[in-house]
């Protein structure tokens, strides 16, 4: 029955699903929400995804949420791919550790620095306070991947391309504004130039409508 995404345009909370389907070859449909409108809060999208969030995947009768869970779907299903270290494998669960690290430590940084409001409400001193400490936890943790791909690179898993390389290239673009972006640090800016250089990548920002620098 194949894939169907439902996305919203450039949006970079699903991109990284679309680097790996890209990546893999595989054909999807895409359904595309508006957000303005408020698509993602009507009931028929609702009754995929309860939270009203994107990315959402359906594959066959199986519905899946939250991007890295759908990453992981997709790479061990598609195991030949080589997105991920195989099962059971030491580096399998350095892929895990660091999946987890930029969903849980540096999104979730990047998503107060991006919404100080949510935390803050209209408080213009809060919202200020809470956004330049999420933007000093972000590069923190920025640093971090920096000394590992400084000794461990080019990518994070050595020289092997897995889906967390994708999953750093979607949060950088989201961090393009911060006052240290991360392609100032040198050995972040190697991954994101060989990542993006991908034919996989490329087509994924021409299939969004992306001309601008893309990370």
């Amino acid at each position: 029955m194949g894939f169907k995404l439902y996305n919203a345009p450039q949006s970079t909370c699903s991109q990284r699903v679309r680097f790996v389907l890209n990546a893999k070859n595989l054909a999807f449909t895409e359904v595309k929400l508006n957000l303005l409108e408020g698509d993602q809060l009507k009931p028929d999208y609702l009754k995929l995804n309860p939270n009203g969030r994107i990315p959402t995947l359906v594959d066959g009768n199986l519905i899946v949420s939250e991007a890295a869970a759908i990453v992981l779907h997709l790479v061990d299903q598609h195991a030949d791919a080589g997105l991920a270290p195989r099962a059971g494998a030491p580096e399998r669960a350095k892929f895990y550790q660091w999946l987890i690290f930029l969903t849980n430590s540096l999104q979730e940084e990047l998503m107060i620095w991006q919404y100080p409001d949510r935390l803050a409400g209209n408080d213009a001193p809060a919202t200020d306070v809470v956004r330049h400490g999420a933007e000093a936890r972000a590069n923190r943790f920025l640093d971090v991947i920096e000394d590992h791909l400084r000794a461990n690179g080019p990518l994070f898993l050595g020289n092997r391309l897995s889906a967390v390389d994708f999953y750093l290239v979607m949060l950088s673009r989201w961090a393009r504004p911060m006052a240290r972006p991360p392609r100032s640090r040198p050995n972040i800016a190697k991954l994101l130039d060989r990542v993006t250089a991908l034919p996989s990548v490329r087509r994924a920002y021409e299939q969004e409508g992306i001309t601008d620098e893309i990370s």
